[in-house]
């Protein structure tokens, strides 16, 4: 499944803990938003972890946003780095 997760957190140090539990699952694009290609084991573990980090009472958000394989192809994106392939190796 291919997931946006995007987030709001109020809390410096919560949005920092939020950033690195996401980037054990996707890749990140933008401030606040990655991109997970992930399974659904995956995505439930992340979900979890993500639940118990935030404060919903203090504002903090984040939001899912699911996307099918003909949504991933129509992704366009203006500047910015185009984001590595799954396989890709970096050394």
């Amino acid at each position: 499944m291919f997931v946006v997760v995007s987030y709001d957190i109020k809390d410096d140090r919560r949005r920092g803990k939020i950033f690195k539990t996401l980037k054990n699952f996707g890749q990140w694009v933008q401030f606040s938003v990655f991109e997970c290609d992930i399974t659904k084991v995956d995505y439930l573990r992340m979900r979890d972890r993500l639940e118990k980090q935030i404060k919903a009472e203090e504002g903090d958000s984040i939001r899912f946003y699911f996307l099918c394989e003909n949504d991933i192809e129509k992704i366009e994106r203006i500047g910015g780095i185009e984001p590595l392939p799954e396989d890709a190796i970096v050394l």
